[in-house]
Parts: C-alpha cells; structure tokens; sequence
C-alpha cells in the first residue's frame, strides 16, 4: 500500500474517531428566554433567528471544548410574567450550563432564579438596573439606558437645548430609562418640564403628546420605549405637528422602526449601536469586520436585514462561548469567573471590557449618533 494512501486512510480513522468521541460527549446546554412572539417580537425575532444562526456554525466547526452546543429556547410571548416558570424549566429541568434572556422585564424575573442556582445569565436587555448593582452570576450585552439618555443629552447641550419633555412606557425598559434620564439630566444643564407617561399596548399616545405641545417651553421631546409604542408616538407626533426636534432611544434602533413609522421617522435623532450604520463606519474602526461578518452571516441564512436586537444576542452568545475557552470547563464557577474577566473582546456592540465591578463592559463610546433622513439612517458622530 502507498504511504499516501496509508496517510489518507489513517488521517480518516482520527477523524471518524474524533467525530465519534465529539458525538458521544454530552452537549454544552445554552437556555434562552426570547420574546419571539407578541409586541416585543421585533426584538425577539433577530434574537432567536441570531442564537439558532451561530449555534449551528459553532457546532460546524467543530463546538466548543469538543462539545456540542444545544439551544434550549422558549418563548415568554412578550410577557415578563411567564419568564419565571421558563427560567425554572431550563435551570431544574434542562440543566443548562447558561441561560440568555431578552427582555429587561424577563430579565428581572430571571435574576433571583439565577443567582440562587448559580447559572451564568446573560440579558440582552437594555435597563441598568439588571446589572447596577453588580450581581454575581449576571451580565449583559446591551448598552445601558443611562448611557442612552447621556448620549441624547449630550447631543441636546450642544443644540442649547434646556428644557424638555419625557414621554417613557410603563415598562422595565421604560420605567428604567425614565429614572436614569431624571437622574443625569441635570449633568447636561437639562430640565425635565414635561414628564408623561404611557402603557405597551396604548394604541395612541396623542393626549400625552397634546399636553407636551400645549407647553410652549419645551425645546424638544425624548420618547423611551421600545416595540410598538414609539412607532406609535411618532407618528402622533407628526400628526399633530409638533416642530420641535424628537430624540427616540436605542429601543428603536432597528431598521423596522423606519418601515413602520414611515415619513414620520425623518428628523428622528437616537444613539444607536455601529451594527445600523456599518457602511459608514471608517476603514480602522475594530468593530467594523465583526460587524461585518455578522451582516453577511444573518443575511445568508435569513435573506433579510439585521438588527441591533439580534447583535446582541450575537455579542451574548459569543462572550460565553468565548469565556467556556478560556475556563476549560463548563464549571459553574470557573465559567462565571471567566465572563467576568472578559477583556478587549470586540463585540458588534461595542469592545467589551468586563470586570468585578462592571457586568456590562461598555462605555460610551459604544453607542453612535444617528439621524434618520430620507428613511436612511446617517451617523452624525
């Protein structure tokens, strides 16, 4: 016989050996608690369609610490109520290795479950209050609200805005970006003089929107909400021709956003993760190839364009696959200590710099200005 041939022959034997010993470990389980259906499904949708994406890549190539990963998802339909009971399922019952949950509300319903059984949990929800302050086994991939609101406020300093009215939903994600805006606003020289308030499922948002236009001190309106209820208040907002300027939050960063609020989005300033204005980004930005690579990824498997929701899911699953390498171990506590020591990692988000006293990692510079203009986004910085 050939040596060639013996060498073919011998390197297909390791192989079949190696996939066989790759088959017989048992997998790495990742739960997920995603709002795939209901108002929330804008931002559920991409979240799932990203985790089912890179789970089978990760195992096509060959898993991770010779292991498969399993994605263990339920749908909470949009309400927070029903992630409890999921967050029980997967920890007691599918004994996971990690969970990844979407919404803050689900998030906040998670935590306790999490804490107590020592899971690791990543939310890929925006409120601060998820890992402000720092609970052990929790982390999360979005930028913060606070960050959202300094971002705007910034932005409105250097227009000489002072006086503004806050229209938040009754929300986690709402109700948490309300309180960090009322919290910093006066950092920035800001003053809230209208401050209203509306529910999720409110089909018109014109009475509170009448009340702000009825005061002629406010210089500009900032809208915290995501789903359905900003894209509502938009377009109120046009109807009833309000002039001044309308900030949204990273809620609606998503190009769905355009196509529901139609003309009415135009003018619509917001912070924004680079992942919406990829293009845009300069040639030496580091996230511009994830970011990239993301796109291009999504878009062959889907066919459709990618959102900010489902980058981080991408940024979620990826920082704990990255921390089950650098642990060695699926080891609850190694597997926790390693995600916390998660540093440099270039996310879609932003480049994530994790510590013991920081479970989000990012800074500011995470998020990018956009303006929508002509139903196109524009990066202003």
């Amino acid at each position: 016989m050939k040596l060639s041939t013996r060498l073919g022959l011998a390197a297909m034997a390791f192989a079949s050996t190696s996939m066989a010993a790759y088959a017989a470990q048992p997998p790495i389980r990742i739960g997920a608690i995603i709002s795939a259906t209901g108002p929330a499904t804008f931002l559920g949708d991409p979240e799932l369609k990203t985790l089912k994406l890179y789970v089978d890549k990760i195992n096509q190539e060959g898993g991770v610490l010779d292991r498969k990963l399993e994605l263990i998802d339920y749908d909470d339909g949009s309400d927070a109520s029903k992630a409890n009971s999921f967050a029980k399922r997967l920890i007691y019952d599918d004994k996971v290795d990690a969970m990844i949950v979407g919404t803050t509300g689900s998030t906040m319903a998670a935590i306790p479950l999490a804490q107590k059984a020592h899971v690791p949990l990543m939310s890929l929800g925006g409120a601060i209050a998820i890992t402000e302050p720092v609970k052990k086994w929790v982390f999360k991939t979005p930028q913060t609200d606070r960050m959202a609101a300094e971002k705007v406020f910034q932005d409105m300093k250097n227009r000489g805005i002072t006086q503004i009215a806050l229209l938040s939903e009754a929300s986690g994600f709402g109700q948490s970006g309300k309180k960090e805006s009322e919290a910093i606003a006066g950092k920035y020289g800001i003053s809230i003089i209208e401050n209203e308030v509306y529910n999720p499922k409110d089909t018109d948002m014109s009475p509170q929107l009448t009340k702000i236009r009825g005061d002629a001190k406010v210089q500009a309106v900032f809208i915290f909400g995501l789903g359905q209820g900003p894209v509502i208040a938009t377009r109120n907002y046009r109807q009833l021709g309000i002039k001044q300027p309308l900030y949204q939050s990273h809620g609606v960063a998503s190009d769905q956003f355009i196509k529901l609020a139609g003309d009415a989005a135009n003018g619509v300033r917001l912070p924004s993760p680079a992942l919406i204005v990829a293009d845009q980004l300069p040639g030496n930005d580091a996230q511009k190839p994830v970011v990239n690579a993301y796109i291009q990824a999504y878009k062959a498997r889907y066919n459709e364009n990618v959102s900010t929701f489902g980058s981080y899911a991408y940024d979620g699953l990826t920082i704990l696959v990255d921390a089950l390498k650098r642990a060695g171990s699926t080891d609850k506590d190694k597997f926790r200590d390693a995600i916390e020591s998660t540093h440099g990692y270039v996310g879609t988000t932003g480049v994530f710099n994790i510590t013991a006293k920081d479970h989000t990692g990012l800074d500011l510079s995470a998020f990018k200005l956009l303006e929508i203009q002509n139903g196109q986004w524009k990066l202003l910085d």
